[in-house]
């Protein structure tokens, strides 16, 4: 069964948010701490923050311009403006 998320929220927006915060994370040992503190480790933060900032902008983009396809979550049957009867309501029958 295929996932049915919604592209610009789950694999940009908030993917990219928490790369950044993981890579903020990471970025506390060298900067406050003084440990890893290698050149080539505060390269590759700097690389995972600048992937999470390219997420998130690309999250933002594919949300407002409308990328996302009409499917599940998007209620396609509410826009078509088919109205169906409510159902039947269910009676507690006292024993």
């Amino acid at each position: 069964m295929p996932l049915k998320c919604q592209v610009g929220k789950s694999r940009g927006l908030f993917a990219g948010l928490v790369i950044m915060f993981a890579a903020g994370v990471f970025t506390v040992f060298p900067v406050f701490l003084g440990l890893f503190d290698y050149p080539w480790y505060i390269t590759l933060c700097w690389f995972w923050f600048g992937l999470g900032v390219v997420l998130t902008a690309i999250g933002i983009l594919a949300e407002s311009l409308g990328f996302q396809k009409a499917g599940r979550r998007h209620n396609a049957k509410a826009r078509e403006g088919d109205e169906e009867e409510a159902p039947t309501p269910y009676i507690m029958i006292n024993a």
